[in-house]
């Protein structure tokens, strides 16, 4: 799991980037339709990911894979957002007025919030998919693959100068 989770990892952060801009790998013929390759690309592996280390029988993923795509769905809501609230804060950085700082921090503590309320709201319905041991293995998965997303993000993002 260790080495394919940190493929989709490189792949979530390449993402984040490219997002924001900062990745200046991808031509530059049709930005939108690459981007939207990428994502799909990056969305179609953590898939991958999830169903090798779910172990599901055929009746939870028809159960499963439905709500799952939902949750993705939103989720990539949540990080779009926290892409602009990185793409807003790199703008501001260096020069940032105590306003703008509050700003930003509030929105982060926001986007925390929904975070934390979208996958509580999820719980409930994985739970009538899948038995609860494989809903706490599930939602391990997304901790670590957040958690990892936030570890590179963190090594890249300066503190307020």
């Amino acid at each position: 799991m260790k080495k394919s989770m940190k493929a989709v990892f490189v792949l979530a952060v390449a993402a984040a980037f490219a997002i924001l801009g900062i990745s200046p790998a991808l031509p530059q013929d049709k930005p939108a339709d690459n981007m939207q390759i990428l994502l799909e690309k990056i969305r179609a592996d953590k898939k991958l990911l999830v169903a090798a280390n779910m172990e599901l029988t055929e009746q939870e993923a028809k159960a499963f894979w439905p709500i799952y795509d939902k949750f993705q769905d939103e989720l990539f809501l949540l990080r779009a957002r926290t892409a602009r609230a990185i793409k807003d804060y790199s703008d501001s950085y260096k020069d940032m007025k105590n306003e703008k700082a509050k700003a930003l921090l509030e929105e982060s503590l926001a986007i925390e919030s929904l975070g934390l309320k979208l996958r509580q709201s999820y719980l409930p319905k994985f739970r009538k998919a899948l038995p609860e041991k494989k809903v706490a293995r599930y939602y391990q998965i997304e901790n670590k693959i957040q958690a990892s997303l936030n570890y590179e993000l963190a090594k890249e993002i300066p503190l307020v100068q």
